[in-house]
Formats: structure tokens, sequence, C-alpha cells
């Protein structure tokens, strides 16, 4: 680890925090993750023993937000108090980034499920228009996930034409789910390295990694549920190699393994990232 210096990177590894991690994450040494994050809507407003647990952990690392909410496909108009109260959370927590999923979750009630957009050019203007509101509440950009999905109803463009559309309309950035491109290149049959090098990776600031479930040959669910693959960590150095390493977390939403597990997979984030330092410093140092 040492030859690596791991301890001088620029780049950021974290881990997701859940309820079921609270107690785990208190045990943590400050070096073991660089930051945590957090959907919002789960702690905005929460006190009692889990708000003071969350405060404690908050004064520890830095909080992303990823949201679960937001409905950014969907046509009931934006929750506009739900994102004064995300951009006041963002102010009390000095929150650097907020994400949302590329896809839609209700309409006259919460699906509890992230649902596609049909990749149609209606679409595109439609979620671009309601990225643009949701930027003009908070004052900032906000970065979008590529999102697995299960079927494509509706489709008039590629995944990747539809994504590079909505970014570029709505002038927003990417965050860049490198399992969620292996799962979607398994259900739907295209190379996953392909696919990375079509989205408009100039505009990813972010990076989540994570582990999913076989359900059969051709068939990958996206649970966060188990231990990142080996296909998943390469096509991970392959977008540290266009974008650089970028600040990554590791997903985990259930199936919880010992906490040392996790830092292992945390800690396999950092090592990527140091070889990719190392690999563009040699470079440079090549070409003077």
């Amino acid at each position: 680890m040492d030859e690596l210096n791991l301890n001088n990177r620029s780049a950021l590894a974290g881990l997701g925090l859940r309820r079921g991690l609270m107690s785990a994450f208190k045990q943590l040494s400050p070096d073991d993750i660089d930051f945590i994050e957090v959907a919002p809507e789960n702690w905005i407003g929460i006190g009692g023993r889990y708000g003071r647990s969350f405060r404690e952990i908050a004064e520890r690392y830095p909080v992303y937000l990823h949201g679960l909410s937001l409905n950014i496909g969907g046509f009931s108009p934006l929750d506009t108090s739900l994102l004064k109260d995300i951009k006041q959370f963002m102010a009390d927590f000095d929150c650097p980034l907020y994400s949302e999923h590329l896809t839609y979750c209700g309409d006259e009630g919460q699906l509890y499920d992230l649902l596609p957009i049909p990749f149609t050019d209606e679409a595109v203007h439609h979620v671009a228009d309601r990225v643009k509101q949701v930027q003009d509440v908070l004052g900032r950009r906000i970065l979008l996930e590529n999102a697995s999905y299960y079927a494509a109803p509706a489709q008039e463009m590629s995944e990747s034409e539809f994504i590079n559309a909505v970014l570029t309309e709505a002038d927003c950035e990417l965050l860049l789910d490198v399992n969620n491109i292996y799962v979607n290149s398994i259900n739907h049959r295209y190379d996953p390295h392909d696919f990375l090098h079509s989205l408009p990776l100039e505009r990813a600031r972010y990076v989540h990694i994570a582990g999913h479930y076989d359900e059969a040959d051709d068939l990958r669910v996206d649970t966060h549920g188990s231990d990142v693959i080996d296909p998943v960590w390469d096509l991970l150095d392959a977008a540290y190699e266009r974008c650089g390493p970028l600040p990554t977390l590791l997903e985990r939403d259930f199936n919880f393994p010992p906490m040392a597990e996790l830092v292992l997979e945390v800690e396999r984030i950092k090592r990527a990232q140091a070889i990719n330092e190392c690999s563009v410093a040699s470079h440079r140092v090549a070409v003077r």
C-alpha cells in the first residue's frame, strides 16, 4: 500500500450510510473511508438517537447526497418543498453534491421502485425541463445516474443517446454507475466497455460501484446486496482511465458483511485510484 502513496491521494472513496450499519460506522477509523453517502429523504428532520448518530458521523466525514424520490422522469409537479428541504440539508451539512436517478418513481403516489423512462425525444425535453427546474431551486447543477432497467418501452434511441441528450440539454452532470452498466450489458446484450465510452464522460463527477444478483445466465438484478465482481472492477478501471480517479462510492444496501469486509472493498477502490494516479504521473514524466 505504501508504494502507491495512498495517504497522499487526491481521489476519494466512500461508503453508503445505512441504518443497519450505524453502529459499525462508529467503529471506523478516520482513514477507512473518505466520505459517506445518504438519501436525504431518509434523514431530513430525523431526530432522536438516529438523528444524533447521524450528526456524529457527519462531523467525521463529508456527506454526499443520492436521492430516491425526486421522480425526475414523472409527470406530477416536482416536490418543491422536498427540494427546499434538500437545499437546507446541503447547507447544514456542507454537502458537495446531490445526485438522482434518471428514472421515474411516482405520479399520484410513490411506487417504491425506479422505473425506466422511454428513450424518446419527447422524454429528453420533458426530463431536461424538470432538471432545469430542480437546478434553479437548488442553485447548483445536479448529477443524474445511468440507471439499471429491465425493459425499454417505446424506445426510439439508444440508452446512451438518451443519456447524452438529457445531460446536454439540461446542462447537468453524470453520476457514473459502473455496476449498472454491467447489469444492463447482460440483460440487454451489449458490450459494457463500448457503452462506457459512448457516455458523456466529460460530465462525470462521481462514480458508484456495487454488487448484483445472478438470476440467470442472461439476467442480472441490481441489488447492492453482494460483493463487487471482477468484471465490474474492470469497468471501474476503464472509467478511471477515461475520467481519472473520481470520488467513488461502494454501495451496499443489505446482506451486510462485517464492516472489515466492506472496508476491504473500499480499500480496493483506493488502490485502483492510486494505480491510475501513478499511471497518469508516469505518463506525464515520459512525455516531458
